[in-house]
């Protein structure tokens, strides 16, 4: 899911239909249904957003809204965000930890390094849900699947 990309895209700024630069970091887009930028599948739904947990917690698809398009030009969230730094986590969870903890929740996991499962641990993300909650609730995105893990991979 692009998270950090900047596109040229047509707006309503005002009263006023306006060619833009929009940068998403740490956003996604989300047009809304009926936006004419969106493949005929999509159209009545608005376009899905895949939005992914940290390691060993749920993912949601979700889809994009006339609310999006009002509020936030076309943008909702793509993830939970970090709740503390890379650095502070490889520094204060034990990854050995983490792995356990994951697999405890029924989910497989592929690492590159074991030292890295910190890095990517749910105590290193904000809640998910409650972000896509918050997202749903204020009308930039609509809730659609749960997705529960099986599988995670760190590279």
């Amino acid at each position: 899911v692009s998270h950090n990309i900047a596109k040229v895209e047509n707006h309503t700024v005002g009263d006023q239909n306006r060619t833009l630069l929009v940068h998403r970091k740490g956003a996604t887009r989300a047009f809304g249904p009926g936006h004419p930028d969106l493949p005929a599948q999509y159209q009545a739904i608005g376009q899905p957003v895949l939005v992914g947990g940290s390691m060993g917690t749920c993912s949601y698809v979700l889809t994009g809204t006339q609310g999006a398009m009002d509020k936030t030009f076309g943008s909702t969230c793509h993830g939970a965000g970090r709740a503390m730094s890379r650095t502070k986590a490889m520094r204060t969870l034990d990854s050995h930890a983490v792995l356990q903890d994951v697999a405890d929740r029924g989910c497989i996991t592929r690492v590159a390094k074991k030292g890295l499962a910190a890095e990517e641990a749910p105590a290193s993300y904000k809640d998910v849900s409650e972000v896509v909650e918050t997202c749903h609730v204020a009308g930039i995105s609509r809730k659609c699947v749960r997705l529960k893990p099986i599988i995670c991979i760190k590279g």
